[in-house]
């Protein structure tokens, strides 16, 4: 018996599903990427030095984490800079790890908005690139994988001389 809802069958709705699943996170990968993109193009750069190490507990920090452990804390750097209109500032970063990706006292290069100098960021891989990898990733693999069964089962069907998916 095939359950068949307004002319599909329920294969065709699960392949369709995987598509529009996998398409979503590609969007949403792509638009991570562009943000980094215009991010990056309008930074204004400054020298850094990591002052601190946050601590964070719980291991579920959203950040980027060297450690497969889920449960240990995670560190987050502060750091401290000065924006080019002279004023001193700091912030902690966003992303952490365990073990850290920094050591108190280290020099790194900050990147900010002018406009907006309290939205800074230590200039990295992980800070700019990793989200959009995985989100795009992820969508590339599941949408890939659906055309795929998409294209098979339509073959498929075409050969046997049955109405397609």
């Amino acid at each position: 018996m095939r359950v068949r809802t307004g002319g599909r069958g329920a294969g065709w709705w699960i392949t369709f599903g995987v598509i529009a699943f996998g398409g979503l996170f590609l969007v949403i990968g792509l638009v991570m990427a562009g943000r980094s993109i215009s991010f990056l193009t309008s930074a204004e750069r400054a020298d850094g030095t990591v002052v601190a190490l946050d601590w964070e507990s719980g291991g579920h920090s959203g950040g980027y984490r060297k450690s497969r452990s889920n449960n240990g804390p995670v560190a987050h750097p502060v750091v401290e800079f000065t924006s080019a209109d002279g004023t001193s500032r700091s912030f902690r970063e966003s992303t952490g790890s365990n073990p850290p990706s920094y050591e108190v006292g280290e020099r790194v290069e900050v990147l900010y908005r002018a406009d907006s100098p309290e939205d800074a960021q230590v200039e990295g891989f992980v800070s700019q690139w990793l989200l959009p990898l995985i989100f795009g990733g992820i969508g590339l693999l599941v949408t890939g994988i659906g055309t795929t069964i998409a294209v098979l089962s339509r073959r498929r069907s075409r050969a046997a001389g049955a109405p397609g998916l």
